[in-house]
């Protein structure tokens, strides 16, 4: 039972390297679905088997084991090994409610003080503008959804350029790709070998935004220009919108920029990569699954329900 639940807890020690390799391989709408969905389900699987690791560390003190109404001794490993791992999982699982409630909080200040400023502003149609020194540029999920733009941002622009980061943020709009960037930074806080996961989570919500953009706008290179000017603009300038709010800023824009400018290429064969990714996915799962199901026969075996 305890081998089986330290599986959840190191495979997402592998998922960074092949996230990585997923956003080359794959298609960026492709490999923007498969790693999130993978960092979701390996970030769960993790969180159940601490909290499972917990469970076996509470029913083995007495006043637990009367609580479960255990009338047998619970038969897991040795205490040597059980006791330490449930105080670790309780050590774990606190930082990570901490970090995590100290994150939603401070997002949640940044997502209503970037409203109230979209609010301020005039508004043409979906378009906010922001009077501030501070170029910035970015889409702002809400009803209605928003794309908010200063003027500073505005005045470093030409127009064609305006259009082709609007229609860059418009994409994030459509694609809904805040709620990637919030499972993203949900997973990174319930696993640390998750948190290079969602840098690459972010880069492939900028990719598919990319390639969106060029296909509505008819000019790979324009869109490539805007990304680059506009990140020139904002190198310099602290950031005041919250980490979901996506903005075409984000992220390695060199790398960005030169596959705007590179040719448009059918994505490469990723058989490997979308493989590995399943299998990590379903050991995790049928490891968490498998291991809490064991415990719960034991539990039951020691309250006398089951015959060993």
């Amino acid at each position: 039972m305890t081998a089986l639940l330290l599986l959840p807890l190191l495979l997402p020690f592998a998922l960074p390297a092949l996230a990585r390799r997923a956003l080359d391989r794959f298609a960026p709408v492709a490999a923007l679905w498969a790693v999130t969905v993978c960092a979701v389900v390996l970030a769960g699987c993790s969180l159940a088997a601490l909290g499972a690791f917990v469970l076996i560390g509470l029913l083995k003190l007495p006043l637990f084991a009367a609580l479960g109404e255990l009338v047998r001794p619970l038969h897991t490993a040795s205490d040597l090994v059980v006791l330490p791992a449930a105080a670790t999982s309780v050590g774990v699982l606190a930082v990570c409610g901490w970090t995590l409630v100290r994150s939603a909080l401070h997002q949640t200040r940044a997502f209503r003080a970037a409203r109230t400023q979209a609010g301020r502003g005039p508004a043409a149609g979906d378009l906010c503008v922001v009077d501030s020194p501070r170029p910035d540029a970015y889409a702002l999920p809400g009803r209605p959804h928003r794309i908010v733009v200063t003027t500073a941002m505005l005045r470093s622009l030409d127009g064609r350029e305006r259009e082709a980061l609007f229609a860059h943020e418009r994409a994030h709009n459509d694609g809904g790709h805040h709620y990637f960037l919030v499972a993203a930074e949900l997973a990174a806080h319930c696993h640390p070998a998750l948190r290079p996961v969602r840098e690459t989570i972010r880069l492939a919500v900028e990719r598919v935004a990319d390639e969106a953009a060029a296909a509505r706008v008819g000019d790979r290179r324009l869109i490539a220009r805007a990304i680059a000017r506009a990140a020139l603009a904002v190198q310099s300038t602290p950031r005041e919108r919250p980490d979901f709010a996506p903005a075409a800023t984000t992220g390695p824009v060199p790398q960005r920029v030169q596959a705007l400018l590179a040719a448009p290429r059918a994505p490469r064969t990723g058989r490997t990569i979308a493989a590995l990714l399943l299998v990590c996915t379903v050991v995790s799962c049928g490891a968490s699954a498998t291991g809490m199901a064991d415990f719960h026969h034991r539990v039951e075996i020691a309250q006398g329900d089951e015959t060993p």
